[in-house]
């Protein structure tokens, strides 16, 4: 399940705030019990998302998510994806969704401003072959950036995911590592008093092998992969980040590290980053 932030929807229908629409991205039966529309039709932010076998998250004490007036985020939209849609093609219902606490923007509660920051990438993966998918993007806004929690993401081919500060002195520290092995919750960042500053690169890494007789390319499917590594921060001030929410790459073939002219590796990073017990 994702939940997004839409400044309007993709779907919206005047007195029913709970519409229900086919957002599509699957390669599934198509239903005609519902119309087919986008997420969002502008202003589309990742909030939240969730997976098989994960717990509820919590946020820490003071921060919260900004929504409302003022905010962008003039609706949330729940995308849910489905393993087996039949029970809902010949009528049954499912009740899969997220409990939200909603405050009043003059709490004194949430002090904090809490965002989400993906990295993602594209490409493909060869048949019979291991793969590195990789991004790495430079903040350029002035604030400072707390990561308290995030989460790796992959199909069946990831091995481990990971992601770095690389500061302008071009040192690397570890945000967070993780297997898509285990369940694809948030998991707190254990550096609490990593800061992410204006002019810091953040990067990340999927490592994979395609164990399978087919070249594998990134996409929405389970037959697909997908590289993704959720970073939540909070600021202390009260606009997070204002950039589209995260940072990609085209990945493999085309993008590395190693081609990437603002990074050096270090050679202990290149082996850290993709073994998930190093």
């Amino acid at each position: 399940m994702l939940l997004y932030g839409c400044e309007v929807p993709g779907k919206l229908e005047e007195g029913d705030p709970r519409t229900v629409w086919d957002c599509g991205s699957t390669d599934g039966p198509k239903s005609d019990l519902f119309s087919s529309a986008p997420v969002c039709s502008s202003g589309m932010r990742i909030l939240y998302s969730w997976s098989k076998d994960a717990p509820a998250l919590q946020l820490p004490a003071g921060v919260g998510f900004k929504i409302g007036k003022g905010t962008g985020v003039n609706y949330v939209v729940l995308k849910v994806y489905y393993a087996d849609v039949s029970k809902m093609l010949s009528g049954g219902s499912d009740n899969s969704g997220i409990t939200i606490t909603v405050l009043p923007s003059t709490t004194n509660k949430i002090t904090k401003k809490a965002g989400l920051y993906l990295l993602s990438t594209g490409g493909v993966i060869r048949s019979g072959t291991g793969e590195h998918f990789e991004c790495a993007c430079t903040i350029d806004e002035p604030v400072h950036m707390h990561p308290f929690a995030f989460r790796p993401h992959s199909h069946a081919l990831g091995k481990a995911v990971s992601a770095y500060k690389i500061d302008k002195d071009g040192n690397w520290v570890l945000i967070g590592k993780g297997t898509p092995r285990k369940p694809m919750k948030f998991y707190p960042v254990k550096n609490t008093s990593l800061v992410i500053n204006d002019g810091d690169i953040v990067a990340s890494r999927c490592t994979m092998y395609n164990f399978r007789d087919r070249d594998t390319h990134i996409g929405p499917t389970d037959h697909d992969e997908m590289c993704m590594f959720y970073m939540m921060y909070y600021v202390d001030g009260d606009q997070p980040l204002d950039q589209t929410g995260g940072c990609s790459s085209s990945g493999p073939p085309t993008y590395y590290w190693s081609k990437d002219p603002k990074l050096s590796v270090p050679a202990y990073i290149d082996k850290e980053a993709s073994d998930p017990e190093y």
